[in-house]
């Protein structure tokens, strides 16, 4: 995890208004027609949209928007920044990539709500999901050093995480091998955000002949959830 306090020196913050933003943060390859981690992520949104038309809703497709990995060149204008040099002396490069990374810092604290929306990959999500938390993850924005140890800023968020798993992982044998769900909930508990939900849907795979029966009632759930969250 890179963790950066002096960042937020270097972002344009924007002005805030008194409406609810949303960020519907997918990372999938798919739509919902082939996912069901979507198919269900879309139900969501799309009834938490009819019951909060005030609302403003921001799709964060992972698999299309600029995610900067942090590299050589992000570390070298991180480092020339913290030396003192102006952001107009960084290479086109770092420019490019750090100020990404501000924008994305400053989107997601921001914002009042976030559905994260993955599959269930390797026992976790796709890498895109964590090189955009490595993006957020800055001191002194999502969270702050003081002397009694880090202490999250995100007091008054509210989370929810989507994620289709194949097999049977909420509970049972295989539980402890869910490495996802739980690396955002440490995640969410770190900024600090007093509410992180899971909406699983769960066994399509290992249960083919009830895969449309379990996929309808993540729907139905997720539709019910939607109206409250």
């Amino acid at each position: 995890m890179v963790l950066l306090n002096w960042m937020k020196k270097f972002t344009i913050r924007k002005g805030r208004f008194n409406m609810t933003k949303v960020l519907y943060i997918t990372a999938h390859p798919h739509d919902d027609t082939q996912s069901y981690s979507m198919a269900v992520g879309k139900a969501f949104i799309d009834t938490y949209k009819e019951a909060n038309p005030t609302h403003e809703i921001v799709n964060v497709d992972l698999y299309k928007e600029n995610i900067p990995q942090i590299d050589a060149d992000v570390f070298s204008g991180w480092g020339k920044l913290q030396s003192g040099q102006g952001f107009e002396e960084l290479s086109q490069e770092e420019q490019a990539k750090v100020g990404r990374l501000g924008e994305l810092s400053d989107q997601f604290v921001e914002a009042d709500k976030y559905i994260f929306v993955t599959p269930f990959w390797n026992f976790s999500f796709p890498p895109v999901m964590k090189a955009y938390i490595d993006s957020v993850s800055v001191a002194g924005k999502a969270f702050k050093y003081t002397e009694q140890g880090p202490v999250g800023l995100l007091t008054d968020k509210k989370a929810l995480h989507i994620q289709a798993r194949g097999g049977i992982y909420s509970e049972g044998p295989a539980a402890a091998m869910e490495m996802g769900h739980r690396y955002l909930d440490v995640m969410m508990q770190f900024y600090g955000v007093p509410s992180f939900e899971g909406l699983f849907v769960e066994g399509h795979a290992a249960m083919p002949n009830k895969a449309e029966e379990i996929k309808a009632k993540a729907i139905a759930r997720a539709k019910d959830l939607a109206q409250t969250f």
